[in-house]
């Protein structure tokens, strides 16, 4: 299995590791609800290295990332991020990334899914092909770092060189922590405010040290995959592999605020356009359990007898103490309060769709 270069710390912090894709990583430290709960109401720094790095640079690499891309890149200027997607022809996912703008028009970061860094890296490389750009996987180079929670800002702030009130959501800066060249972006995957650090050095846990240190004191712990993904599915967010994939297409799964048509030409922009045009037949929601139950990812889904779907996310929530989930449904069972069923072993249980997302946090 691959390895981050925290990976030694994790262990000796008590982590549970488990095989992620392919990577040893952190399922969880203290327990799952309790890390939950810290970056809900504290905050939480995660190892986030198994995300991949890949750069589009050259004379041409605005076009390049227009063209795999259906959000508008022309937008980012030079310390902007624009969350996106890489489509296929027929406008579903090869993935959903974070693209960074390091220097506009000529030099972009995307960033991966774990589980798609060499598939993403050859899909840009070869489409790459057709443009005046050069494209590398640095995957392997960076270690990222997450810093999430409402104490996020206090426990940076003093560490970094860099006023991280200045910072805009979506937006990134340079600096250095501990002598330690780092990117520093506001953004991150759990509804939180919070940090997302990038850094090239070979000695990252001299980052992860000082934060945790310094951040003790204001109910900071380390934090591991397990409470990602509740947090994350709490906020709405999709995880490519189980809410959004190669059958899933950007409209489907509600994310069509991404997709700019105006900006020409793109991969998947006709058949996205058609879709739009002709209506989607399914969409993705939001649900909870009426009945007692926890609904895990490929539980049926039934309308009356008809199985209809899966459920792609499903857990217990920490923070709303309910079982939440996403599931697919056809688009005249979208509407809020309609009810359905899920299949939990040899039972059905009752849900019903609810408001997205299933938690907001208080500006």
């Amino acid at each position: 299995m691959k390895k981050t270069r925290l990976n030694e710390r994790h262990k000796e912090l008590g982590g549970k590791m488990i095989d992620f894709f392919g990577w040893e990583m952190p399922v969880e430290f203290s327990g799952v609800i309790s890390e939950h709960l810290a970056v809900r109401n504290k905050a939480g720094l995660f190892d986030v290295s198994h995300m991949g790095e890949v750069t589009v640079k050259g004379n041409q690499a605005l076009d390049c990332v227009q063209y795999l891309t259906p959000n508008d890149a022309s937008r980012l200027k030079a310390g902007k991020v624009q969350y996106t997607a890489l489509t296929t022809e027929k406008g579903t996912f090869v993935d959903d990334m974070l693209v960074y703008c390091l220097e506009e028009g000529t030099s972009y970061l995307m960033i991966p899914n774990a589980s798609n860094q060499e598939r993403d890296y050859a899909w840009v490389r070869r489409h790459g092909e057709n443009f005046d750009v050069e494209v590398q996987n640095r995957s392997s180079d960076y270690t990222q770092l997450a810093l999430q929670g409402p104490q996020a800002l206090k426990i940076l702030n003093p560490l970094i060189d860099v006023e991280l009130e200045e910072i805009k959501p979506f937006r990134f800066r340079f600096g250095k922590i501990q002598g330690e060249n780092v990117l520093v972006s506001r953004t991150g995957y759990t509804g939180e405010d919070g940090f997302e650090l990038y850094t090239l050095s070979y000695q990252p846990q001299k980052i992860w040290d000082l934060i945790l240190e310094k951040g003790e004191s204001e109910g900071l712990i380390p934090v591991g995959l397990g409470a990602r993904d509740t947090l994350r599915m709490e906020a709405f967010l999709m995880l490519y592999g189980n809410d959004i994939d190669e059958t899933t297409s950007v409209l489907e799964a509600r994310l069509g605020w991404l997709v700019k048509f105006k900006k020409g030409n793109f991969l998947g922009r006709e058949a996205l356009l058609k879709e739009k045009e002709q209506g989607v037949k399914r969409k993705i929601v939001g649900f909870e359990l009426i009945d007692r139950g926890i609904a895990r990812p490929h539980y049926p889904v039934y309308i009356g007898d008809d199985k209809v779907s899966e459920v792609t996310s499903g857990s217990y929530s920490p923070y709303l103490k309910k079982s939440i989930g996403m599931t697919y449904l056809p688009v005249d069972y979208t509407e809020v309060g309609t009810e359905f069923e899920i299949g939990i072993r040899n039972r059905k249980v009752k849900a019903k769709v609810v408001p997205i997302p299933f938690y907001k946090r208080k500006k």
